[in-house]
């Protein structure tokens, strides 16, 4: 063979690696998309599922709260089912300071049960997140604009008190 013919061979065999690489990088981001959407269709569903428990926790122990109690928890679901400005971080927060102004005698087991999902659920989606972010950001994933043309997802960043439990637990096992 001649050298033009390596040169050939070499760049052919460069670019069926780069389109190999390309076609695995478009897969697996289409994969994550995917996972986003699902997480996200989890974590929307713990968060009406808490917002319920609770508006029936604002009716069935209205005795216990207290009026004004009951009022603010009241509209504090109200908000997060509808958040003003469409901003459900600052509703799911606000939500989740009236949850642990509760007593204790109107917390059920299903509403604690309801506030681990939404912090798993959470976790989930903020993972799927951070991975689809990580694969976005690739310098030839940038350079080559794959999906280029979609939004980069958001974090769902809520104080759902469960980041202390676990930031422990990571560091009396280390």
């Amino acid at each position: 063979m001649v050298p033009p013919t390596w040169t050939l061979l070499t760049a052919g065999i460069v670019l069926v690696l780069l389109l190999g690489w390309v076609t695995f990088t478009l897969t697996r981001l289409r994969r994550l998309e995917g996972r986003v959407t699902r997480a996200w269709e989890v974590l929307d569903a713990a968060l009406t599922r808490r917002a319920d428990l609770l508006a029936a926790a604002g009716r069935e122990g209205a005795d216990v709260l207290g009026p004004d109690r009951v009022v603010d928890l009241g509209r504090a679901v109200d908000a997060a089912r509808r958040p003003p400005g469409g901003d459900r971080e600052v509703a799911e927060n606000a939500l989740g300071r009236v949850v642990r102004e509760l007593p204790e005698a109107a917390r059920s087991p299903e509403l604690d049960d309801a506030g681990w999902r939404v912090g798993l659920a959470r976790r989930f989606y903020n993972d799927a997140v951070r991975d689809t972010r990580a694969l976005r950001r690739r310098p030839i994933a940038r350079v080559l604009r794959l999906h280029a043309g979609r939004p980069l997802p958001r974090f769902f960043d809520i104080d759902d008190g469960l980041d202390a439990v676990v930031a422990t637990g990571r560091s009396g096992t280390a």
